[in-house]
């Protein structure tokens, strides 16, 4: 297992991903499915090594995105240093490999890194199944929040209260 960022030329393979992951949302019958994400904003986080990849045996199995301030999701929050995860997507040959916890053990490392205090996640609506699932790979679940200023953000997020969770460092 490996993990380093994804390169430009991954980028295909991203929207791939992202395309599976919203048919299998679709699937499962959640209420909220990925939207097609904007290929610029996907391609400005590669160019700040914000997008990231975890390979076995050089095959991409995972990929998260990162940032170190979401305000807009975080409110009053954001004030707090953090590392902010969004977007885990697996490819389906790799499910039920408890990437999440991986991605924590990571993140924890990178967060330390850059001297931030707390690693944090979010989903929307009443997702009990992701709630269970990151609760049991360390998160604490802060509740159902409404946020006050969506624009901008990508289009699942209009409408629909965020699950908010943290791990403390």
């Amino acid at each position: 297992m490996k993990i380093e960022n994804i390169a430009p030329t991954d980028i295909d393979t991203v929207f791939d991903l992202y395309r599976i992951a919203a048919d299998y949302q679709r699937s499962k019958q959640t209420v909220v499915v990925w939207p097609e994400f904007d290929r610029d904003m996907v391609e400005t986080e590669i160019r700040e090594q914000r997008q990231w990849k975890l390979l076995i045996d050089g095959q991409i199995a995972c990929i998260w995105a990162i940032t170190f301030s979401d305000e807009q999701i975080w409110e009053e929050r954001n004030r707090d240093t953090a590392i902010y995860i969004h977007r885990i997507a697996i490819h389906p040959d790799f499910r039920g490999q408890h990437f999440v916890k991986r991605i924590v053990e990571w993140a924890k490392d990178h967060a330390r890194l850059h001297d931030k205090a707390y690693i944090r996640l979010d989903t929307l609506d009443r997702n009990t199944g992701l709630i269970k699932h990151y609760t049991a790979s360390g998160f604490t679940f802060l509740g159902m929040f409404n946020m006050q200023n969506t624009e901008g953000l990508p289009g699942h997020y209009h409408g629909k209260p965020v699950c908010l969770f943290e791990i403390p460092l």
